[in-house]
């Protein structure tokens, strides 16, 4: 396929999620005309990036993760400082001091499973990335968590954000460029070339289906995966970075927010239920963080959350390409960390028609 002309190309845009959202942003910046069609308002909404935690994580996730998963995310991860930069890394509330992973005396023995399956996984060069810590080295990072643990592995090349912050700071800026926004729009079909709403249809030189687990008719591998979060407000807790906690059933995670707020959450079901947080899930959450500082006590609960993310068989990401329509999926729970790679390469598509990440 020859390249276009930016200006005659016209894309349609269905899903303002953060996919959606970080694409339409990089058409515009290439003189697409773009409309944006979403189910939900365009400052809130069911997104699965509404409720995530934000963390650009490639080397804790492959503990659990699959290699192609790590590969993909070191490529994206590579993008992020200058997409940061270019959005405001204060609007959106990005840093890279890297991350933690912890476990309590008693699951001491999953820790060394976890760093011998980093240790193995990660490829040489790799490794570096990789820094064990004793009690002394934990003082000097996180004093706070010394006193309840004697050792961690910490990964400086991590980073995280403020994933509500980055949505609206996106659904700013395609405002300010006039980007043809249809919120409230609920979507009947994606087609080549044409987007149905209703009893009307919209026509462009290339739809795009961003609709993550909306879009169950178009890929037959597609499930939903449940996760939970709470938000706590803990002025007790001076935490300055990602905290992971190991543990042989579960996985806790605390990321710190502004205003000594924390996005906790641990919980992966393999549910398409969307109802509220359960009280199982809640109890093990709070148990958790509870005995990862005890400043925890008395921190305010200000809300929970939960939600579906999209995942395919392999749990990887998909770009699917025909003439005048493509779909992108299956971003599961690495979707701020993949989301600039498979934002620029769906852009690649449109314009190229070649895309290193398609199936």
């Amino acid at each position: 396929m020859r390249s276009i002309s930016p200006s005659d190309h016209s894309v349609a845009i269905v899903g303002a999620g953060l996919i959606g959202r970080l694409l339409a942003l990089l058409l515009t910046e290439r003189g697409h005309p773009v409309t944006l069609f979403d189910r939900d308002p365009i400052d809130s909404g069911r997104a699965a990036a509404w409720t995530g935690a934000g963390m650009l994580a490639p080397w804790a996730e492959l503990e659990s993760a699959d290699r192609g998963v790590f590969e993909l995310g070191l490529r994206s991860l590579a993008l992020w400082p200058a997409l940061a930069d270019k959005l405001g890394r204060q609007a959106i509330d990005y840093h890279d001091g890297g991350s933690l992973l912890v476990a309590h005396r008693g699951d001491q023995a999953e820790y060394r499973r976890c760093l011998a399956q980093l240790r193995a996984r990660l490829p040489a060069g790799q490794r570096d990335n990789l820094h064990t810590l004793d009690k002394a080295g934990l003082q000097t990072l996180e004093p706070e968590l010394s006193a309840n643990f004697n050792e961690a592995l910490w990964l400086p090349g991590e980073a995280w954000l403020d994933g509500q912050r980055l949505l609206a700071r996106l659904g700013e800026l395609l405002q300010q460029r006039g980007v043809e926004w249809k919120p409230e729009t609920p979507v009947d079909a994606v087609l080549p070339h044409t987007v149905r709403a209703g009893t009307q249809a919209f026509h462009c030189d290339t739809a795009m289906d961003c609709r993550g687990i909306g879009a169950r008719e178009a890929f037959q591998d597609l499930r939903a995966v449940r996760g939970e979060v709470l938000w706590l407000e803990a002025p007790e807790v001076q935490l300055t970075r990602p905290v992971r906690l190991l543990h042989p059933r579960y996985r806790l995670y605390l990321v710190p927010r502004r205003d000594n707020l924390f996005v906790l959450g641990a919980t992966q079901i393999e549910s398409s239920d969307s109802g509220p947080l359960t009280v199982r899930s809640a109890l093990e959450l709070l148990s958790a963080a509870y005995s990862l500082h005890p400043g925890f006590a008395e921190a305010r609960v200000v809300h929970s959350d939960a939600n579906l993310r999209p995942a395919l068989d392999d749990n990887l990401p998909r770009i699917t390409a025909e003439s005048g329509l493509i779909r992108i999926n299956g971003l599961f729970r690495h979707g701020f960390l993949l989301a600039p790679l498979v934002a620029s390469e769906a852009l690649s598509l449109v314009e190229t028609g070649h895309a290193s990440i398609s199936a």
